[in-house]
C-alpha cells in the first residue's frame, strides 16, 4: 500500500536552491549560491575556551536535560546582549531560546496560522519563510520592495485589504534583498501595527552585520517610541551569522501569551534546544568576545561587498542594476536585458554553471509574481580574488 501523506505536503516543495546546490560539487566552481558565513570567520579559539568553561563550571547544566524556554545563564546573556543594541526593555523572562530563528519561524506557524489565513510578506522574502508558513497553510500575500525595504504606503493597503493574521519582515539587510528599511518606514510600520492592530514579525539575523555607519534602530527599539506597538511585535534574533551556525541558537522575544503558547509547541517538538550549545553560547557572550568577533567580520564582508560591486559594475556594466549593500551577506541584482542580453535569471544561472560560477536564481524567492531578471549573490564565502574571478566568469556567462 503506499503511503498517504498529510495534504499540508502537498502545499511545498523541494527547495529550487536544494536543487541547485547538487549541481556545485563540479570541480573549479566559485559559488556565490550560498547564504552561509565564512567559516573562516568562526572564533574558533573563542568558542573552544567557551566549551572549557561550560564543562568546568556548569557540567551538570550544560549535559542534563533543560527547560523549554531556555537555558537561563544563556537568557540572561541575551538580554544584556539585546540590551547592548538598545533594547533596554528586554528581559531573560521575555524571551525564549530557540533551534535557531528558523524554529522561531515555525513555532510562529505552529501557533498562529490556521489553513487559509492570510499572511503578508516581503516580494522577495527568505525562501524557508515561504515553505514553513505555507506547508501550514498560510494564503501568502507579497508586498513590494525597493532598495529601502518594504514600500510601507503599499503594505498598508495590503494590511487594510487583507486582513491578515500577521506581517513577516526582514528589516535590516534582508535575505535576499540586502535592503535596510529606512528610519522613517520602520516608525510607519509600528504606527500601521498599532493602526490597524496587526502583528508584526521582525526577523533579525543580519542586523550585527553591518558595514559603515549603524541601521537605525530595530523595530524592537523603536517600539518604545510609538505606544501600543511592542504588543503586536515578535523579535527573532539568531547567532548563526554572527558566532556559529553550528551551535543552532536563536531566540524568538513576543507578548507573553504568544510566548507561553511557542514554548508549549517547542516542548512537543523537541524539549529543549540543546543546553550544551547553550551553555557554549552564554559562556562565550559572557567572556565578552563578541565585540571583537563582531568588528572582524564586518571589516571583512565590507571588504568583499565593495569588491563584488565593483566588479559587477565593471563586467556587466548597464546589463545589471543593484543596490550596493550597507550590511548583511548579499547583493540582489535584476538584469536589465540592456544591449539584448538575457533577462532571465534562471537561465544565466544555468550558462554560468558551464562557465564555473553559481548564485541563486531570484523568482523561488517570491511567494507571487515572480521577477525572473531577479538573482542573488553572496560574497561572504569568497575572498576578493575569487570574487573578481566569479564575477568575470559571470560577464562572459551573460
Amino acid at each position: 500500500m503506499p503511503l498517504q501523506f498529510a495534504d499540508r505536503l502537498n502545499n511545498v516543495e523541494t527547495s529550487a536552491i536544494r536543487e541547485l546546490f547538487k549541481l556545485l560539487g563540479k570541480p573549479g566552481i566559485i559559488s556565490f549560491a550560498g547564504g552561509f558565513p565564512d567559516s573562516a570567520m568562526f572564533d574558533v579559539d573563542g568558542i573552544r575556551e567557551a566549551v572549557n568553561q561550560a564543562l568546568t563550571e556548569e557540567a551538570g547544566g550544560a549535559l542534563q536535560y533543560g527547560a523549554t524556554e531556555g537555558y537561563n545563564p544563556l537568557r540572561e546573556q541575551l538580554a544584556q546582549f539585546m540590551g547592548s543594541k538598545g533594547a533596554q526593555q528586554v528581559a531573560a523572562d521575555n524571551l525564549i531560546v530557540t533551534t535557531g530563528s528558523q524554529q522561531a519561524l515555525d513555532l510562529l506557524g505552529k501557533t498562529l496560522i490556521s489553513p487559509g489565513d492570510k499572511v503578508i510578506v516581503e516580494g522577495p522574502t527568505f525562501l524557508a519563510t515561504i515553505q514553513c508558513f505555507r506547508l501550514y497553510g498560510a494564503e501568502l500575500i507579497s508586498a513590494p520592495i525597493d532598495g529601502q525595504g518594504v514600500k510601507t504606503d503599499e503594505l498598508e493597503k495590503l494590511i487594510a485589504e487583507h486582513k491578515p493574521k500577521f506581517v513577516y519582515l526582514i528589516p535590516t539587510f534582508g535575505n535576499p534583498s540586502g535592503a535596510m528599511l529606512s528610519l522613517e518606514r520602520r516608525r510607519q510600520v509600528l504606527e500601521m501595527a498599532v493602526r490597524h492592530q496587526t502583528l508584526i514579525v521582525e526577523d533579525d539575523p543580519y542586523g550585527d552585520l553591518y558595514f559603515g555607519a549603524a541601521p537605525p534602530p530595530s523595530l524592537l527599539n523603536l517600539s518604545a517610541q510609538v505606544p501600543g506597538s511592542r504588543e503586536l511585535l515578535v523579535h527573532c534574533g539568531s547567532l548563526s551569522k554572527v558566532l556559529s551556525p553550528g551551535l543552532r541558537v536563536g531566540w524568538m522575544i513576543a507578548p507573553p501569551e504568544l510566548l507561553a503558547k511557542a514554548t508549549m509547541c517547542k516542548q512537543f517538538s523537541d524539549a529543549h534546544t540543546s543546553t550544551f550549545a547553550q551553555a557554549t553560547a552564554a559562556q562565550y557572550l559572557k567572556a565578552g568576545r563578541m565585540p571583537g568577533t563582531l568588528a572582524k567580520v564586518r571589516s571583512v564582508y565590507a571588504e568583499r561587498a565593495l569588491a563584488m560591486g565593483n566588479a559587477l559594475r565593471r563586467e556587466l556594466g548597464d546589463a545589471i542594476e543593484f543596490t550596493q549593500p550597507q550590511g548583511g551577506l548579499f547583493i540582489w541584482a535584476r538584469l536589465t536585458g540592456a544591449g539584448g542580453k538575457v533577462a532571465d535569471g534562471n537561465a544565466l544561472a544555468k550558462s554560468a554553471i558551464d562557465k564555473g560560477v553559481a548564485f541563486v536564481p531570484g523568482a523561488p524567492f517570491f511567494c507571487a509574481n515572480p521577477d525572473h531578471a531577479t538573482f542573488r549573490l553572496s560574497f561572504a564565502t569568497a575572498d576578493v580574488a575569487r570574487i573578481e574571478e566569479g564575477v568575470a566568469r559571470l560577464g562572459q556567462a551573460l
